[in-house]
């Protein structure tokens, strides 16, 4: 197939899994060329998601590196392989790259763990607040891309309702609930929304309390997505920029260590309930 332009963040994935485990090896981008009898410069395409590769030719190179992890290989043969385009293939172009990436990663997890300091966690978003949010875009965004904005965060949400919905945890803090994206019954139905949402048997909403002081990391948004093996876990942040991707062991390691701490400050399932319910009825 003809080298692609513009990888998403899922092939960009697949091929440094695959530069990992070689370098793990030992091995040489020649040596993997040999093996499969192409061109070198194929082999680094490969690994930097610019060409797609067959999961029986992914098996073939991990097996000479070495890689006896089955259910690791076998999660990248996933990958590789052909499939029906997603649902998010119609934004294409129309709306950043960056942003379908993200629904294509939460569509591919197991399960999602969030935190927030500012908004609410984009999957609990109502239509009214979505626009609340985008219409704060510096520089502002035309309306047509604010209504493509809007259509897409919404249809991601479809993880949490499908026949196999994601488990998924939002731990919000205090912050974000009082900042008021747009008038106050925009407000009021976001938190009444999140309440509503808190009672699926798949998300759990937590309240971070302002009285649990100095908090750890730059107080960013971040989600953490689990991979169906925890090699292929990935870290999403947001920036001024647009999301960053992190999926190194050590960033990892800080952003759940970060999620970690907030599921311990956090007040119960229970009591954040009760919380977010007192705090729409007085708005």
């Amino acid at each position: 197939m003809p080298p692609r332009s513009a990888p998403s963040e899922r092939q960009k994935r697949l091929g440094a899994e695959l530069r990992r485990i070689r370098q793990a090896a030992g091995e040489t981008t020649e040596f993997a060329a040999r093996l499969l009898g192409v061109d070198r410069t194929k082999i680094a395409n490969v690994e930097t998601g610019v060409r797609t590769i067959t999961p029986e030719r992914l098996r073939t190179l991990a097996a000479h590196y070495g890689c006896r992890d089955e259910r690791y290989v076998e999660a990248l043969a996933a990958m590789g392989k052909p499939s029906a385009q997603g649902w998010w293939e119609m934004y294409r172009a129309r709306v950043p790259a960056g942003l379908l990436d993200i629904a294509e990663m939460e569509w591919h997890a197991v399960s999602v763990r969030c935190g927030t300091f500012l908004h609410m966690p984009g999957l609990l978003q109502t239509d009214s607040y979505i626009r609340a949010v985008s219409t704060a875009f510096r520089p502002p965004l035309p309306e047509h891309e604010i209504e493509l904005r809007i259509a897409l965060r919404l249809q991601r949400q479809q993880i949490l309702h499908r026949a196999d919905p994601i488990a998924y945890t939002a731990f919000i803090h205090e912050a974000a609930l009082h900042i008021e994206f747009g008038p106050t019954k925009v407000v009021r139905t976001q938190l009444r929304h999140l309440c509503e949402m808190s009672e699926l048997p798949n998300v759990d909403v937590r309240v971070v309390p302002f009285s649990c002081g100095a908090l750890p990391g730059a107080g960013q948004a971040m989600v953490y997505a689990e991979g169906v093996v925890s090699e292929l876990d990935t870290v999403q942040l947001d920036t001024a920029h647009g999301p960053d991707f992190l999926h190194l062991p050590a960033q990892l390691n800080l952003y759940g260590s970060q999620l970690d701490w907030m599921e311990k400050a956090s007040y119960s399932t229970s009591e954040s309930q009760n919380f977010l319910l007192s705090l729409s009825t007085i708005r």
